[in-house]
């Protein structure tokens, strides 16, 4: 057996016990961690139900998923309450899903929040739910009495049309800048989401947005990376690095930069009596990431003992958060 076939048996079998250990990654190395150091961003899944079937999506969410249920306005309630008892430095609550909009109890849960002084972020595909001639109204009363409180996030994973419905779906295009048209005629916060899995090169990507910004008269500036965010690919399944202690200096990268170090997040599951908190909002039913059901039982720390740890965090850069 030669040496490049021995090589070849140790990758696969490495690959095969990676992320199975909390502690340690497969060759041994003590496995990296991350802190809280603030806890800026408390996110919410309203439930996994959407309004489509991405043909990617990282949470499967579809019509019929309901593994994270509709969380209410007196569940969200009980975790904004916690907050000041803590002295957590929260000045940002996000909402995602499935899509925020199809959950009934959203605009009782974002008037409440709003009301206690906070920011709010909210992702979503534009689409008919939010399109609804009662969502619509009370969107426009929430930011008459709160402007510049609410940020609005919107799915459009390529700026064609083609590689956005190869994602999404056919006919979903139309309807989704339909739904940015209307929140740009409101001048609601706008920000756009798109994603890198066609492999095209950033400056490319921000330009074609860019213009297909132009052309709708949108104001979000295509080159600012805050307002148009372009997320790594995830893909649990792929080979991925793991992240030893050692990678932070190795990669020039500091653990209070993750996106751990300063959010969670709260998911209802279906038919559990309790609510739990999560370190982030990419791990909803893995087990293993539970911290309780509190946010005073979840502030220890975190090991990135799982592939979008590594890809989507660490190596990619990248944040949900606002």
């Amino acid at each position: 057996m030669t040496s490049s076939t021995l090589d070849t048996i140790e990758r696969e079998r490495l690959t095969v016990h990676k992320f199975h250990d909390p502690a340690f990654t497969a060759t041994g190395a003590k496995r990296a961690s991350v802190s809280l150091t603030n806890l800026e961003t408390l996110w919410f899944n309203t439930g996994t139900q959407c309004n489509i079937t991405c043909a990617n999506c990282y949470i499967e969410s579809s019509p019929t998923n309901d593994r994270l249920a509709y969380i209410t306005a007196q569940e969200v309630a009980t975790c904004l309450d916690e907050i000041k008892p803590l002295h957590l430095a929260t000045t940002e609550i996000g909402f995602t899903g499935g899509e925020p909009f199809m959950n009934p109890h959203l605009c009782a849960i974002l008037t409440d929040t709003l009301a206690r002084g906070f920011r709010v972020l909210i992702l979503t595909n534009a689409m008919q739910p939010l399109m609804r001639p009662h969502i619509k109204k009370a969107m426009l009363s929430l930011k008459e009495q709160y402007p510049e409180r609410i940020t609005i996030r919107v799915s459009l994973d390529h700026h064609t049309q083609k590689l956005h419905e190869e994602e999404r779906g056919s006919g979903t295009w139309a309807v989704t800048m339909k739904g940015l048209d209307w929140l740009s005629s409101n001048r609601f916060d706008l920000a756009v989401a798109g994603r890198t899995r066609w492999n095209e090169n950033e400056d490319v990507s921000r330009a074609g947005y860019s213009r297909l910004f132009a052309q709708n008269k949108c104001a979000i500036d295509a080159s600012d990376s805050t307002r148009l965010i372009l997320f790594p690919e995830m893909d649990e399944h792929a080979d991925t690095p793991e992240i030893s202690v050692d990678c932070w200096g190795l990669l020039g990268k500091n653990p209070a930069d993750m996106m751990c170090a300063t959010s969670r997040m709260v998911v209802k599951r279906k038919g559990a009596s309790n609510l739990t908190v999560l370190p982030c909002t990419l791990l909803p039913y893995d087990g293993e990431f539970d911290m309780g059901s509190t946010l005073q039982s979840a502030q220890g720390d975190v090991m990135l003992n799982h592939p979008h740890c590594a890809k989507f965090c660490v190596l990619g850069g990248a944040s949900c958060s606002g």
